[in-house]
């Protein structure tokens, strides 16, 4: 299995740390693409003005000046060797992404991205406590239920124009 991965937080972001381990409980041929910096709330923003600039930052690793959706698509159609992914994960969000969250979203929109181009996606955010927001996330908890919720998600499928998102 080929997994593409992605978020909005940026390359450095502990959240996709944890994501890239959830991916690598799936797959060894894993993909990370992430911005350059940070770009919360960039929902489907596309760069179109200014120049994308991509920096390799490791074997099937590359930050990317852009926003997340930037990031799916470059590495789809130009920065993934050989077959497209099986899978578009996008996270491990800083905080969870619930209601009209969603709509703001570059985590979502990571992964919207790629359930658009015909590959199923899922957006895995990690809440810190909806009554303490300065509460420090407890990445444990991603990293240790990521991997079962995902395996049983692609074990059951899911239709091709929803994007699942797990928080």
């Amino acid at each position: 299995m080929r997994i593409l991965c992605t978020n909005d937080d940026g390359i450095h972001a502990t959240g996709l740390a944890v994501l890239e381990k959830i991916a690598r409980t799936l797959s060894d041929d894993v993909w990370v693409l992430a911005p350059e910096v940070e770009h919360s709330g960039a929902s489907r923003a596309l760069t179109l003005t200014d120049p994308i600039r991509v920096r390799q930052a490791g074997p099937k690793r590359f930050a990317i000046s852009g926003t997340p959706t930037d990031c799916v698509l470059l590495g789809l159609e130009h920065l993934i060797d050989g077959p497209k992914p099986d899978l578009v994960l996008s996270g491990v969000n800083r905080g969870q992404n619930i209601a009209e969250d969603v709509t703001f979203s570059g985590t979502i929109a990571g992964a919207m991205q790629g359930m658009q181009l015909g590959i199923p996606a899922i957006a895995l955010s990690q809440t810190r406590g909806l009554r303490d927001s300065e509460a420090p996330i407890p990445w444990e908890t991603a990293e240790t239920y990521g991997p079962g919720i995902v395996g049983t998600l692609l074990k059951h499928g899911w239709p091709k124009d929803v994007l699942m998102n797990v928080n």
